[in-house]
């Protein structure tokens, strides 16, 4: 784990993230807050371009609660099929529409606590979609944010929890709202887990990786 870089030198790096890609977008596909909600729960252990593949013909079929529900368990994994750990996937987004439709009036919430509540939504999630939806600041930590924060001295922490306050507490606040998806991509295509791609690296430089692939 990397030393915790200092406010120059993190203001530098998103300095550089944001001259490269001003405004980053998440790469899953959605039409409003529920079917993001759907897909960030879909794409754990799953890729999101698996994911869009399996959503483009579910949410113009089912694109809130209730028409989730009126297309059933059953044919809901019809179109999820091709996603690992589809059946119990599929058994959590029928309960939380169910829940949403219930208790919501068929409206996705926007506090992390409600949203942690629904079956299958995690922590991770829950941000991903105050930060895509509500362009609250939340900073939703998966493996590549994880690496990135470690290897850089970014946002080092032995936890996703860590790494999450990490962000938090260090990067300046016109970073945050981009944090996470800058850091994801990042790790996504450059900063790799295997071989990261260190010779074309935009902030090798700045960076505390000592196993670097030049």
């Amino acid at each position: 784990m990397a030393k915790q870089l200092d406010y120059h030198t993190i203001r530098e790096i998103f300095t550089r993230f944001q001259a490269r890609e001003p405004e980053p977008r998440g790469e899953l596909d959605h039409v409003n807050a529920y079917t993001l909600v759907v897909a960030v729960a879909l794409s754990a252990q799953a890729t999101d371009a698996g994911v869009n593949k399996a959503t483009r013909d579910l949410f113009p079929i089912a694109d809130t609660p209730q028409k989730m529900l009126d297309l059933g368990e059953e044919r809901l994994i019809e179109h999820i099929k091709t996603i690992g750990l589809f059946r119990n996937k599929a058994k959590n987004v029928i309960k939380l529409s169910r829940i949403l439709v219930e208790d919501y009036d068929g409206v996705v919430p926007n506090s992390r606590a409600a949203l942690q509540s629904l079956p299958g939504v995690g922590r991770k999630t829950a941000n991903v979609v105050l930060n895509m939806w509500w362009h609250y600041p939340a900073q939703a930590v998966d493996t590549h944010i994880f690496r990135v924060g470690n290897r850089t001295g970014l946002c080092p922490g032995k936890t996703v929890d860590a790494v999450e306050r990490a962000i938090e507490d260090n990067v300046p606040v016109d970073f945050q709202q981009h944090a996470h998806h800058w850091l994801i991509l990042h790790g996504r295509y450059h900063c790799k887990a295997r071989k990261p791609l260190c010779g074309t690296c935009l902030i090798r430089d700045l960076c505390q990786f000592e196993d670097k692939n030049l």
